[in-house]
């Protein structure tokens, strides 16, 4: 295994500044924590079902309105680990910590605006966008908006110090903690709903507790002295342009980038909304085993920025390709193997599910089709990028993103599904054409070196 692992042109070992104990001690708590949470937001789902439909259709619209703002922190998380990845690396422990409460201060603000704004707005921003849903629904989604919203300052708190903790690759504390806020969620979300029978606020109560439990907690570890980056609350609340103007020239194209991903994908919801029920629901399934398929490769994004990074703050970029070079073998071969799990055990799954012989038929196809560009392109395509990201070519990411999914995948899935009448299996052929031109772009810039020429610190 390491033999196949190992890049054939190597750097002496006092350059390798993460030993393969250190990657398998960076990886699998982060594929733990992402599994665990794919299995917990089952799991809410499935409670959530016994709250009724209204419940169930207030939280699913509310939730594409959190998507917007979750990605928003994920984005200034992202950029902030970045900065502070950099800073270990070429072991500036001061600007390091500056980075560090900059990133945390700057989330906090964000947040707060946010949760004010919604807090006024809530009911007029879901008339807007759902107006014609019946008074049950609209009034449970208020309810879940206005709950959730109160979170938001907790939940940018926690993945500000998640990002803080994995730039110094201590994901381990992160994945213990995450275990303990779902834990808190699926304890309350039972007793709001089968307990206390609170409807829709059961299930949004337990969501502000169990983030509020574990922004603490992550904000207490992050005040530890003896990390390489810890927050110093004498300054926290010190404004540093500099940093600051840092964080965001990595959030904000992240952001944008996210933010037209989501569009996009409002646009392909329309696209298959014209291919009939059996198609619409064996899509949805098939969504839900793609999100476990694509898991292992999404893991890798993080790791990417915490060794990437580390590489180039300590301005070694002969390291960093050795790093990017093993960790995309490691990728591909986790891939080739969850994928090929997931894709075995995917009949036996939709047994559970009450399905048409032609839907289940049509997730079998979609499901392999998904998990062969998955093991394929996907490393090439979404992980690599992240190591132009950690060295702050994210413009030109965001510029591929954009071209790739607008533009590629929204107009073939046209031809592929509506022209050609392949209906969703067009739409997936399509995604794979989305992959490939991003495997083409990403890789070409890679190859050129221009990412080298980016000063982030």
């Amino acid at each position: 295994m390491i033999n196949i692992i190992e890049p054939k042109v190597k750097v002496s070992k006092e350059r390798q500044i993460f030993s393969n104990y250190d990657l398998k001690r960076l990886i699998i708590p982060l594929l733990v924590e992402q599994l665990l949470l794919l299995l917990v937001g089952m799991t809410d789902t499935l409670m959530v079902s016994y709250a009724g439909e209204a419940a169930v259709s207030g939280v699913s619209l509310v939730n594409q309105i959190n998507s917007i703002f979750i990605a928003v922190f994920t984005a200034l998380a992202s950029g902030g680990a970045v900065v502070i990845s950099q800073y270990i690396g070429k072991r500036d422990r001061e600007n390091g910590i500056r980075s560090a409460n900059q990133l945390l201060l700057l989330s906090i603000i964000i947040s707060i605006v946010i949760t004010i704004l919604i807090s006024i707005f809530h009911a007029p921003l879901l008339r807007l966008l759902f107006g014609r849903v019946e008074t049950n629904v609209m009034e449970a989604s208020q309810t879940y908006l206005l709950l959730t919203a109160l979170s938001f300052p907790a939940l940018a708190i926690y993945n500000s110090c998640s990002s803080i903790l994995r730039s110094m690759s201590k994901t381990k504390i992160t994945m213990y903690v995450s275990i303990i806020m779902n834990l808190i969620n699926i304890v309350g979300n039972y007793v709001g709903i089968f307990v206390l029978n609170a409807g829709v606020a059961g299930v949004a109560v337990p969501s502000l507790i169990s983030r509020m439990i574990a922004a603490i907690i992550m904000f207490v570890i992050c005040t530890n002295k003896s990390h390489a980056v810890y927050l110093r609350l004498k300054n926290l609340l010190h404004f540093q342009k500099e940093i600051i103007h840092k964080i965001i020239n990595i959030a904000v194209p992240n952001g944008i980038e996210g933010g037209m991903l989501d569009a996009s994908k409002v646009a392909l919801s329309s696209i298959i909304a014209m291919f009939g029920t059996t198609q619409i629901a064996a899509n949805g399934v098939a969504q839900s085993f793609w999100s476990i398929a694509a898991l292992f490769s999404i893991v890798m994004g993080p790791v990417f920025i915490t060794v990437i990074g580390q590489c180039i703050g300590a301005n070694d970029y002969e390291a960093a390709q050795y790093y990017v070079k093993k960790l995309l073998r490691i990728t591909y071969l986790g891939c080739l193997v969850w994928d090929t799990v997931i894709f075995i055990i995917t009949p036996f799954i939709l047994n559970l599910y009450s399905l048409s012989s032609e839907a289940i038929h049509l997730v079998i196809i979609l499901c392999f089709l998904h998990n062969v560009f998955n093991a394929i392109l996907h490393p090439s395509g979404f992980v690599l990028a992240n190591a132009l990201r950690a060295a702050g070519d994210v413009k030109y990411t965001m510029y591929t993103s954009i071209f790739a999914t607008v533009i590629v995948r929204v107009i073939l899935s046209i031809i592929f599904g509506v022209w050609m009448n392949l209906g969703v299996i067009g739409v997936a052929i399509a995604m794979g054409w989305d992959w490939l031109v991003r495997v083409i772009l990403i890789v070409s810039r890679y190859r050129s070196g221009k990412w080298k020429q980016f000063k982030v610190i």
